[in-house]
């Protein structure tokens, strides 16, 4: 089954996507600026919005940082149609609580909320609260567990679970979703064990942004691992370019590229703080890229027919979901609803 291209917005929940120092988008993560973005991003067409989980900044630690649980629940009172979907680091919430606070959030949009699960790759923002930063392959059996017990509970099942990490008691929660069985689950990550995961819990699995053929290999490989009820489903993390010519997308992303290098500070900082068996950033370092989960490396710089045409080459692949970055964010949101959305819609009708 082919499901139709969903195109999505990450919030910008730690500002800016690209480069810190730009003057055309001074750093703003406020939840003023947030709820700006995601009521246009309705208005425009987009079809969902990541609001990614830190609590403390992962740049810099005198930045603002917006807290994405409490934010979801107030974009999913405030939207209509757009899907909020919250990130979560399992370490960093039961799952009674969270499966709790997923179903109020489910409540208050109609049925429009998910969850997307991460397994952590920043050390520093686990550890100095004093929790413990369990290692890679340790994170995914935890989280694989964690996730099953959510799971259970926001459909309404009574739980009774004596586990390796969680010990849960003759658990209901109510009430449940009155849309469908429970909320819809994302799962980032691409090392060996994510791909386990996802291929077992997720309804939709995450990919960071990166050439073609590695996306159709990860796709084959998620979907030959083992499996039960409806396929699992694809999404993409992509920044996007796109102007009239390819020279000029060129020439902006080389302006981007640019102000990224002056952030040395931010990138030493993170690579400090950051789990060295992380696949994402493992993927990362072999391309040239701005943005953030891949960025560029999907190759979306363009003139808007050529990013259309891009884009349509990942949907033939499989991916049913594209979350898109941007810089100046919203002006170039509203440049991809404006010029690229009315190319995609006309290929998919050819």
């Amino acid at each position: 089954m082919t499901h139709p291209l969903r195109i999505g917005i990450w919030a910008l929940v730690h500002g800016n996507r690209a480069a810190l120092r730009d003057p055309k988008e001074p750093y703003d993560a406020s939840w003023r600026r947030n709820r700006g973005l995601v009521l246009e991003a309705e208005a425009l067409g987009y079809d969902c919005v990541l609001v990614a989980q830190h609590t403390m900044n992962p740049h810099r630690t005198d930045l603002g940082q917006l807290e994405a649980w409490t934010a979801s629940a107030a974009l999913a009172a405030e939207t209509r149609r757009i899907e909020i979907i919250a990130a979560i680091k399992p370490m960093l919430y039961h799952p009674v609580v969270l499966a709790k606070m997923a179903l109020q959030i489910e409540e208050i949009s109609g049925g429009r909320f998910a969850i997307n699960l991460v397994n952590a790759w920043n050390r520093k923002e686990i550890e100095d609260a004093g929790l413990t930063f369990r290692e890679h392959d340790e994170r995914y059996a935890y989280g694989a567990e964690w996730l099953s017990l959510v799971e259970w509970l926001m459909r309404g099942e009574e739980v009774h679970h004596e586990g390796r990490f969680f010990q849960v008691r003759d658990y209901v929660l109510r009430p449940t979703s009155s849309n469908r069985p429970r909320p819809r689950i994302y799962i980032g990550g691409e090392s060996p064990p994510a791909r386990d995961l996802a291929a077992a819990q997720a309804d939709i699995w995450f990919i960071n942004g990166q050439p073609l053929e590695n996306v159709q290999a990860l796709i084959a490989d998620v979907r030959a691992r083992p499996r039960q009820g409806e396929p699992v489903r694809f999404g993409l993390s992509t920044f996007v370019i796109a102007r009239e010519t390819e020279k000029e997308a060129e020439a902006e992303y080389r302006r981007l590229l640019d102000l990224a290098a002056e952030d040395t500070d931010i990138k030493a900082y993170v690579k400090a703080n950051t789990d060295p068996a992380v696949a994402m950033w493992k993927t990362q370092a072999k391309y040239e890229s701005v943005g953030t989960n891949g960025g560029t490396s999907a190759g979306t710089v363009g003139s808007y027919q050529q990013v259309a045409e891009r884009l349509m080459q990942f949907h033939a692949a499989g991916i049913d979901t594209l979350l898109t970055q941007f810089q100046p964010f919203e002006r170039e949101m509203r440049r991809f609803a404006e010029h690229v959305m009315p190319r995609l819609a006309h290929l998919r009708t050819r």
